[in-house]
């Protein structure tokens, strides 16, 4: 369970792992499950209600507050449920009450993501499967043995209102009476005495180029001689165009981080490092599910490089077209740039030296995004698509 809910969502979520847990049900073993609420007030009253006690018997734990799982900061999978999903080619999934379903952001070896509210999460994880009917299908076997229905645990009005009334505005004065002082640890962070942070070898922040005087964004609206840097489907979400999450070793963002020092470990997310351009144009296009035509059977941030075929990830193609001085446009789908508002998604698609975007339709706020970033958003004309020149290898 993640945060973006209210209050009485978590006290239904721990309500319906307290029934799940008196009549015997518990999380199956192949299922990982986590707790992430937006704010320790959602610790405090769990607590206060015995709900956490109850949501740990079942499996899920406190792992932090705010984005954690749901950006892809959780962890590994256990290294036979992982095993299982490569041999099989297995398509998992996760239930979440987040805000964001995108495929492979929570894990990216999972990918599919339903978003459904606390109590849900809850029935899933104990039934340990999506395909089935919460409806009609049981979702285990209790402890006497007899099935136990949805119904059998799904909380009622009144026992969220009784948990929910444990809630007061004196929680929330006392957790964040010192929010801006913070931990220990965070008041033993060694920081210079400077009025201004030192930026200048931070791997998190860096001077962007796109203010910089004579910066070598290229002026004018002329596109010539441009080549086609890649052919996607339908729906692409600005998550697939600027990922926000876990960031892999050996993705060009991960070797420039490495190559500055940082180890694996301390990677962090692409959400967490939006203040350095040169890691974000790395990521861009970098989502390991999304699909470019120009590489028939290969998932990923990869293109074919023209005239050579050379296959090369997203961003090493755009390095070597830059080189050789050619603009380059992309074509897509219906509904191109879905998803969250994402600035990034517009500004990396520039630093790329993407002149021009080509799709039968957008989504409005990426399409002002985009020409906000001097790229051109080019709908095709009615009747016509990407295939219809001849696709996506001419």
């Amino acid at each position: 369970m993640h945060e973006h809910v209210q209050p009485g969502r978590h006290a239904g979520g721990g309500v319906g792992g307290a029934k799940g847990q008196r009549r015997g049900l518990a999380v199956k073993p192949w299922v990982k499950t986590s707790l992430a609420p937006g704010s320790k007030v959602v610790t405090e009253y769990l607590e206060e209600t015995g709900l956490q006690a109850s949501l740990d018997a079942v499996g899920f734990h406190l792992v932090g507050y705010g984005c954690t799982t749901c950006i892809g900061n959780s962890g590994p999978l256990d290294e036979a449920v992982s095993a299982a999903i490569a041999d099989g080619d297995l398509m998992v999934a996760s239930v979440l009450s987040g805000n964001r379903n995108f495929e492979g952001r929570v894990h990216q070896e999972v990918r599919t993501n339903w978003l459904a509210s606390p109590p849900l999460v809850v029935a899933y994880a104990l039934a340990g499967t999506t395909r089935i009917n919460l409806a009609e299908d049981p979702i285990g076997e209790g402890a006497d043995g007899g099935p136990i229905y949805l119904r059998d645990i799904w909380p009622s009005n009144q026992e969220v209102r009784d948990a929910f009334d444990q809630v007061s505005a004196e929680m929330f004065e006392r957790q964040y009476a010192d929010v801006f002082t913070g931990p220990q640890s965070w008041q033993a962070i060694d920081v210079s005495d400077a009025d201004t942070y030192t930026w200048e070898n931070s791997t998190y922040i860096k001077q962007p180029p796109f203010f910089s005087v004579g910066a070598s964004l290229d002026q004018g609206v002329d596109i010539q001689k441009a080549r086609v840097f890649a052919v996607l489907g339908d729906s692409v979400t600005t998550d697939h165009i600027s990922p926000a999450g876990a960031i892999q070793p050996a993705s060009p963002a991960g070797e420039y981080l490495q190559q500055h020092g940082v180890n694996v470990v301390d990677f962090n997310s692409y959400g967490s490092r939006r203040g350095n351009h040169e890691v974000m144009m790395r990521g861009t296009f970098a989502n390991i599910r999304i699909r470019n035509e120009m590489v028939p059977g290969t998932e990923g941030g990869y293109t074919n490089h023209v005239p050579t075929g050379d296959q090369l990830a997203i961003y090493d193609a755009a390095v070597r077209y830059q080189g050789e001085g050619i603009p380059l446009v992309l074509f897509a789908g219906k509904e191109y740039g879905t998803g969250s508002s994402r600035d990034w998604a517009a500004k990396g698609t520039r630093l790329l030296g993407i002149k021009a975007v080509i799709a039968e339709s957008f989504e409005r706020i990426h399409r002002s995004n985009l020409i906000g970033m001097g790229v051109l958003p080019l709908q095709f004309a009615e009747g016509e698509t990407r295939t219809t020149f001849g696709g996506p290898r001419r």
